[in-house]
């Protein structure tokens, strides 16, 4: 049926697209469109681009070499001695070869903490991670196709997620990588179609592509079936979807410009990106089936962008709510502003919320001595940056405050580029909570510093 409604979708846009080939109307163009706030995830659209020139161009290198390494505040027996202690080569090729673009993005990495070097794409794991690796082109004036592996985004969020469910890799981000790598590649196929109705993305993964989730190798975590924190001593064992054609991922998202605001919809068809359930029998940590339906309007306001976002999720594995193993349908709201609040400083401002539905039959399900979820869980967010030395120097303070989980994440950083090659950066990943099994709470062991040196060329 789902491959019915999007064959259904493409066809319908196909039709509007191919019918004149007219130019985007008034309000979906460059020129009309908010501008995006540093740090949010989720691009602005843009006009169709025009066909390239059928000829190839010469191979186009570029890359960096960065050391970084990160300690940890509090001595964890169930952690490594250090957070990071790794030597990081990046190499990023384009070719276009006719009117096909080609790209490559490719990271060399030393990581002596590694627990070995064999090469693991799907989680990132050993001396290789390939990042990106895919070919892009236009069959007709209306449509882009990018075919590979490719690093995914939309949403209107900053480090918060709505109706974004493409992989993420939260080991990364925890642990004071650079902020990009917080997203994982998905190996995808998508199609951007162009109409004067409105825009279509569609992405297609044969292939579930789970999170980099905190699994207790790099990272303790709180381990809700032994109800206590644990981490290289009992590190997730999962059962991962992995059969090709049938445990696979679609997601679309409709959208287009009114006047100077951009308003799309979305919905995705798979799993739970991270563990949501377990196995009663053999304990593995499970991703049960899920779908998501979502909406989210971005815009100018009072100075600034404000933006808006709503994603319901349909647990689908467990609609009554009352399977202690798999978590409920939940919805999602997201709530945001940004903007200049002097010169070289702006300021963003956020609020979610997760509210889980069935809430009683979720609490009947609890056995006793359990930890229970909130109903509600609340989280505020404020992103504060200030650019100084001629903004060779960036200041940035990045909290994460839950008022119903009662604890907190804060991400402060410093960033100095020496010149046009070497970047300095210092920064802090420091958790706080005062219950073991809260969100952030959890990770109060794993806060950590850090400091990096990048040579980009």
């Amino acid at each position: 049926m789902r491959r019915l409604l999007v064959a259904g979708i493409v066809a319908f846009f196909t039709v509007q697209a191919s019918a004149e080939e007219p130019a985007l109307p008034t309000g979906l163009a460059p020129a009309t469109e908010p501008a995006l706030p540093e740090g949010l995830t989720g691009p602005a659209p843009k006009d169709k681009p025009a066909v390239a020139p059928r000829r190839d161009e010469g191979p186009r290198l570029r890359g960096f070499l960065e050391g970084r390494g990160a300690l940890w505040v509090d001595r964890d027996p169930r952690q490594q001695h250090a957070a990071l202690s790794e030597t990081r080569l990046e190499i990023e090729a384009e070719q276009r070869v006719k009117t096909v673009s080609f790209r490559v993005a490719a990271d060399l990495l030393y990581d002596p903490l590694a627990d070995g070097h064999g090469i693991d794409l799907e989680n990132g794991a050993g001396a290789l991670d390939l990042r990106e690796a895919h070919a892009t082109f236009s069959p007709a004036s209306f449509l882009d196709v990018k075919f590979g592996r490719q690093i995914l985004t939309w949403g209107t969020g900053d480090l918060l997620f709505v109706n974004d469910l493409f992989p993420k890799d939260w080991n990364a981000f925890l642990l004071g990588r650079p902020e990009q790598y917080l997203k994982a590649p998905s190996d995808a196929m998508k199609l951007s179609v162009f109409s004067e109705v409105a825009n279509l993305d569609l992405v297609y993964v044969p292939r579930f592509d789970a999170d980099r989730f905190i699994d207790g190798r790099r990272i303790s975590y709180f381990n809700s079936s032994q109800r206590r924190i644990t981490g290289r001593d009992t590190v997730v064992q999962e059962d991962r979807p992995t059969a090709w054609g049938r445990d696979d991922e679609w997601t679309a998202r409709l959208y287009r410009n009114f006047g100077a605001y951009e308003g799309a919809l979305y919905v995705y068809d798979g799993f739970w990106k991270s563990p949501a359930g377990s196995d009663s029998v053999t304990g593995r940590s499970t991703f049960p089936r899920l779908s998501v339906f979502g909406a989210s309007l971005r815009g100018p306001m009072a100075g600034g962008i404000a933006n808006s976002e709503v994603g319901y999720y349909h647990s689908a594995e467990d609609t009554s709510g009352g399977n202690p193993n798999i978590r409920n349908s939940e919805v999602r709201v997201l709530v945001g502003y940004e903007r200049e609040v002097a010169p070289d400083v702006t300021l963003g401002l956020q609020y979610y919320l997760e509210h889980m539905r069935d809430f009683g039959a979720y609490r009947a399900s609890l056995s006793s001595g359990s930890p229970a979820r909130d109903e509600n869980r609340h989280v505020l967010t404020q992103r504060l940056t200030w650019l100084a030395m001629n903004q060779t120097l960036e200041w940035s303070l990045f909290i994460f405050l839950s008022p119903s989980d009662r604890d907190v994440y804060v991400r402060p950083k410093a960033s100095y580029k020496f010149d046009d090659h070497v970047t300095l950066e210092a920064g802090a990943n420091i958790f706080a909570g005062e219950r073991k099994h809260t969100f952030f709470g959890q990770f109060e062991d794993g806060s950590n510093v850090y400091a990096a040196v990048r040579y980009g060329f």
